[in-house]
C-alpha cells in the first residue's frame, strides 16, 4: 500500500509559477499507472504563466475561483468544476477570488519536464 502524507511532500514552484506538490506519478513512485497526479496553489490576484504540454491534463478545482484560459476561450471556474486541457493547448488560469485557488491537476501520460513548453 501507497499512502503519501501531504503535509509531508514538498512544496515546489513550477515552471508556470503555480505552487505545486507531487501527490502521485507514475514516473517518480512505485506505482503502475500512466499519469501523475498534483496540488496546485496561486494566491488571489495570481496567474500562472502562458504554457502547452505535450499530453492531456485536467484541472479539478478544490477551492477558490479562477478564470481558465484555453486557447481562445475563457471561462470562470469555481470549487467542484473540471476543466479538460488537449495536448499542445496553451493554457493559463488566473485566481479571481479572495482565498487561494487550489486544484488537483492529472496529467497522461504521467508529467515530465521536457513535455511542457512556456509560451
Amino acid at each position: 500500500m501507497l499512502v503519501k502524507k501531504f503535509a509531508d511532500l514538498t512544496e515546489i514552484v513550477a515552471a508556470d509559477s503555480t505552487v505545486l506538490r507531487e501527490t502521485l506519478s507514475g514516473l517518480n513512485d512505485q506505482v503502475k499507472c500512466r499519469y501523475s497526479l498534483a496540488h496546485a496553489k496561486l494566491s488571489p490576484g495570481k496567474k500562472s504563466l502562458k504554457h502547452a504540454l505535450k499530453t492531456s491534463e485536467v484541472y479539478y478545482i478544490v477551492r477558490g475561483y479562477g478564470k481558465m484560459h484555453i486557447n481562445d476561450e475563457v471561462e470562470v471556474v469555481g470549487e467542484r468544476d473540471t476543466v479538460y486541457i488537449p495536448p499542445e493547448a496553451v493554457q493559463y488560469i488566473e485566481n479571481i477570488g479572495d482565498v487561494d485557488l487550489e486544484f488537483i491537476c492529472i496529467v497522461d501520460p504521467a508529467w515530465k519536464l521536457e513535455d511542457e513548453i512556456l509560451v
